[in-house]
């Protein structure tokens, strides 16, 4: 049962092939005897999870029929969930348990998902490889040695590995799309404000969004499409309505004109992935695509900018763990300063802090005008040369990580190599557009991906082009060995 993806779970569910507390039985077993070597799972809630599935199974026997009724996800542990621990990968927060749910995690619920756990991340959400943790980082199930992206490789190591068949996650510069493309599964990161962030903790507010990660376009949809909406509780989200993101999967491509950056294809792009994203153009020309070279010319300005403009928030949103409300406190303050700091010296890792000092820096008086502003201008710059590229295209295509998967700690002593993988995703987050990764092949046994782009709001434009395309090749079908 484990190598089913969700649209199959839900036809099994729907035929009574199995039952949910069948199903949610298997993985849990799965999880206890393959998690150990991955990493992926920060909690497992192997009981409510059952209790859960049985309250589905009951629903069925009532008459229902959702497509996710009875199918078990997992939670990136940032989404805040009622009664279990939301910890954020980090010691600050490794006892603080959630007095409700995330908007995501009540929709999904509400669909009838079967929560199988919380998984591990960056700390933060703060990392490209998923090392930051605090429990320890977790390992890519097509080569244990090597990094599952970041910052939710959790959520992509444990579907990569059929430990579950679908999971969220959140994008701040990639943090779907990156570990997706490194571990061989399609993750989308809506339009900024089509998913709520109410009860997501925050990294950076102005560039954060949650999203599906899963083995299929087919399987984002149904998870999207349950996830999307409006929510009066977070001033951000866009009251617009959903798209029927199942009907659009199966529009032709007749007519599709699709953009490649030439700024993509420069130094810093391992040619065999180049390769990869040429041969993924030549299938796409077959169904029916057309395509143009185009250019984004502020792109080269997006990693500056975005490392001012991401950390600056931060340094705001992570004031609030200060030891005195919620969360990890140092033992025998001497007085309240001393409270302060050492509880967030202790509680806080290497990056978390290194970026709360960049973002303070940057906000100070004397620098703001110099770092922060200058970055927010760039940030339009980067806007306006996708509304003025998507008047020639319907959607971008490109890499989505310039090299394969790297070893475990070899970036460690480096971050800016480590930032340096975001170059192809970060621009999606500062101007807000949706952006996709799909499989497209795979050099030296390690998958890549190919990244696809569209104007704000359409998502089902993307999981349409990704879609056809799985129809077309088995890329995504491809599992780890082992696994």
């Amino acid at each position: 049962m484990h190598r089913l993806t969700l649209a199959q779970i839900a036809r099994g569910l729907a035929a009574k092939e199995f039952s949910s507390v069948e199903l949610s039985e298997a993985l849990l077993a799965r999880i206890a005897e393959l998690d150990p070597g991955l990493n992926s799972f920060i909690t497992v809630t192997a009981e409510q999870a059952l209790e859960q599935a049985r309250a589905a199974d009951a629903r069925r026997a009532a008459g229902e029929n959702g497509a996710l009724l009875g199918a078990p996800i997992a939670h990136k542990d940032l989404f805040c969930t009622k009664g279990v621990r939301t910890s954020c990968a980090s010691k600050i927060l490794d006892d603080f348990v959630a007095p409700y749910d995330a908007t995501v995690v009540e929709r999904l619920a509400a669909a009838g998902c079967v929560s199988l756990g919380k998984l591990n991340m960056d700390e933060f959400a703060m990392g490209s490889a998923s090392e930051s943790s605090h429990y320890g980082p977790v390992r890519n199930p097509w080569n244990s040695e090597c990094v599952p992206g970041g910052s939710s490789g959790g959520s992509a190591a444990a579907v990569a590995a059929r430990l579950v068949p679908a999971a969220t996650g959140s994008d701040t510069g990639g943090s779907i799309r990156q570990p997706a493309a490194l571990t061989n599964l399609t993750g989308l990161k809506p339009t900024y404000g089509r998913v709520s962030r109410w009860g997501m903790i925050a990294y950076a507010s102005s560039l954060d969004q949650g999203g599906p990660l899963a083995r299929s376009a087919e399987d984002c949809a149904l998870l999207l499409s349950a996830m999307a909406g409006f929510d009066p509780k977070d001033s951000t989200c866009v009251d617009q309505p959903v798209d029927d993101y199942l009907a659009a999967l199966h529009r032709p491509l007749a007519g599709l004109r699709i953009g490649l950056p030439r700024e993509y294809f420069g130094a810093g792009l391992d040619p065999r992935l180049s390769d990869a994203v040429m041969a993924c153009v030549e299938e796409l020309k077959k169904l029916g695509a057309t395509v143009k070279e185009i250019g984004l010319p502020s792109m080269q300005h997006a990693i500056p900018a975005y490392y001012v403009i991401a950390p600056a928030e931060a340094s705001s949103n992570l004031s609030r763990f200060d030891g005195v409300r919620f969360g990890y406190r140092c033992e025998n303050p001497q007085s309240l300063e001393d409270l302060y700091k050492r509880s967030r010296g202790e509680g806080f890792g290497t990056e978390v802090k290194r970026r709360i000092m960049v973002g303070t820096y940057a906000l100070s008086a004397g620098y703001y005008d110099a770092y922060y502003l200058k970055a927010q201008k760039i940030r339009r710059l980067i806007r306006s040369d996708f509304i003025g590229a998507f008047q020639e295209v319907d959607l971008i295509l490109g890499p989505t990580t310039p090299n394969p998967a790297w070893k475990l700690g070899e970036k460690g002593d480096d971050p800016v190599a480590a930032y340096l993988e975001d170059i192809y995703t970060i621009t999606a987050n500062l101007a807000g557009i949706p952006g996709l990764s799909m499989p497209a092949g795979f050099v030296d046994g390690l998958p890549v991906g190919v990244q696809l782009l569209a104007p704000y709001f359409q998502e089902g434009r993307l999981l349409n082009v990704a879609h056809q395309y799985q129809q077309a090749t088995d890329w995504h079908q491809r599992a780890p060995e082992g696994y």
